[in-house]
């Protein structure tokens, strides 16, 4: 008998992996082995196989006396998932000998039930994604998993109910009946995401509404900070209303993130956000594992990591943040394997700079270095560009201020237009906004008046920033003139920029 050979995708994070499926049968006492690396859920995928061939009409690898092999290659990439029972289940019919297939370049990924029937996977997007690049024409993917996998241009995609659907389109001949109908090319409509607050549903807070529309515009770090009940969580989840749909290109980036992980995210132009409890852990928050798997930071990408209560989260979590904070990507190393993963976010953390009650001092950071010294480091708080203060509203404020109904409306506008400004600027670089300019950048797109300059130079000596708070300070001016439409930046923009700066 001759060895079959087979073709579908082992998905990572944004790519995947072409895997060459063999099979090969001998005379012998019954057997069936997987080989390759395979973990525990391909290796069962054997019994699953053999259901799904038995009640497809064909006769079960259980009756016959023969020796199977199933070999994945390359053997030395560690196979995960049950999207490999698909591709098993044609190799072992086709060196049965009981089908056979055309000569089409194709990927199959599917998980078998004991019927034949296929189910959904994870990671489909990111399997028809290197399917695509590797060459291949056709991708066959259960059903459920067409809509996604169809996001991808330029390689055909097929949705199958079951095994005998899958069999009847690989037959040689062109028997239209048994073809399978290709899945059309998937539209992502950019529609703003409704959040369910918005900056009408805050009364007061004004100072901190502001500085969330400079945060949305400029994509900037944020730390909201207050007594408890001020309205910091509503100030957060209000950000998610604020931040304009995305492309089709970060749409596609997050799906994929998504699809691997398994998370509840649908194809959609929303921006993420994620909300960690403080009691999560190292590893769930910055990803890792034996094989290393993505953390809340990179599943906030393109999107909002909300930490609330920032400095109960364990140290070592937060020190773990400096690297995506600063490079948009996290690096996790581990003796078997390592990967590096995108973490592109907006980090808003909220806090109580008290542990106890108020004593009535105005100095925030003093009083949180105070409270929290050994829990949250200088490092991490020169990577926020805006300190938004929250504080308590008076009563009367409450039930006497009218609601301004197109507020959130206005703010979109503001920062769509501020958008714009900033993607002309960028047109020849590799960032999108203002939060993402390294210091050439800074030096080579933005240029400032003398004032300005004297300005800085006053205001870093005494509050004795550091070069990286320098560069997030023009940074941070740089935006709130693009919110004002101003080709360059005044000094009223860099004096609104430092009420958002503490010195630490």
């Amino acid at each position: 008998m001759a060895i079959a050979r087979v073709h579908t995708v082992q998905p990572d994070i944004l790519r995947g992996t072409v895997i060459n499926i063999e099979a090969d049968i001998s005379r012998g006492l019954h057997s069936f082995s997987v080989v390759g690396l395979a973990s525990k859920a391909v290796d069962e995928s054997k019994d699953r196989v053999g259901s799904a061939i038995k009640h497809s009409g064909y006769t079960s690898p259980k009756a016959k006396n023969q020796k199977v092999v199933i070999s994945l290659s390359p053997a030395d990439l560690k196979k995960e998932g049950p999207l490999f029972d698909l591709p098993i289940a044609i190799a072992y019919l086709v060196a049965s000998g009981e089908i056979e297939i055309d000569e089409v370049k194709r990927i199959f990924i599917g998980e078998l039930s004991l019927d034949g029937t296929l189910r959904p996977v994870r990671g489909s997007l990111n399997a028809t994604r290197a399917a695509k690049e590797a060459g291949y024409q056709e991708i066959i993917v259960p059903k459920e998993n067409a809509e996604e996998s169809a996001l991808i241009e330029g390689i055909s995609i097929y949705p199958a109910n079951n095994l005998n659907e899958v069999i009847g389109h690989i037959k040689p001949g062109e028997d239209l009946d048994l073809k399978l109908n290709a899945q059309p090319l998937t539209k992502v409509d950019g529609h703003w995401h409704e959040s369910t607050v918005n900056l009408e549903d805050i009364k007061g807070q004004e100072s901190a509404k502001r500085g969330l529309i400079i945060a949305a515009a400029g994509r900037h770090n944020v730390m909201l900070v207050g007594p408890p009940g001020t309205g910091k969580t509503m100030l957060a989840r209000a950000l998610r209303a604020l931040l304009p749909p995305l492309t089709r290109k970060e749409s596609l980036e997050v799906t994929a993130i998504h699809s691997v992980a398994n998370s509840d995210f649908s194809i959609s132009t929303k921006p993420p956000f994620r909300s960690p409890h403080h009691t999560a852990s190292h590893t769930s928050l910055v990803g890792g594992g034996a094989h290393p798997k993505p953390g809340e930071v990179t599943l906030a990408h393109h999107g909002v990591l909300f930490m609330d209560e920032f400095p109960e989260f364990d140290r070592r979590s937060l020190d773990a943040l400096r690297q995506p904070l600063e490079e948009r990507t996290v690096s996790i190393s581990r003796v078997q394997s390592t990967a590096e993963f995108p973490a592109d976010f907006i980090l808003v953390a909220a806090l109580n700079p008290y542990r106890g009650s108020e004593d009535g001092t105005t100095d925030l950071a003093r009083a949180m270095h105070e409270t929290y010294k050994n829990k949250v480091s200088g490092p991490i708080l020169d990577r926020i560009d805006l300190w938004l203060e929250v504080p308590h509203v008076p009563y009367d404020t409450l039930t006497s201020l009218p609601s301004k109904v197109e507020e959130t409306k206005n703010a979109r506008e503001q920062i769509l237009s501020a958008r714009a400004l900033q993607s002309n600027r960028f047109l020849k670089t590799d960032t999108n906004t203002n939060s993402g300019m390294s210091a050439r950048d800074i030096e080579e797109l933005i240029s400032l008046k003398e004032e300005v300059k004297d300005l800085l130079k006053i205001s870093s000596a005494k509050l004795n920033l550091s070069p990286r708070s320098y560069h997030r300070l023009v940074k941070v001016a740089r935006t709130i003139a693009d919110l004002d439409g101003s080709e360059e930046i005044e000094t009223s923009h860099l004096l609104e920029a430092l009420q958002y700066r503490v010195s630490l």
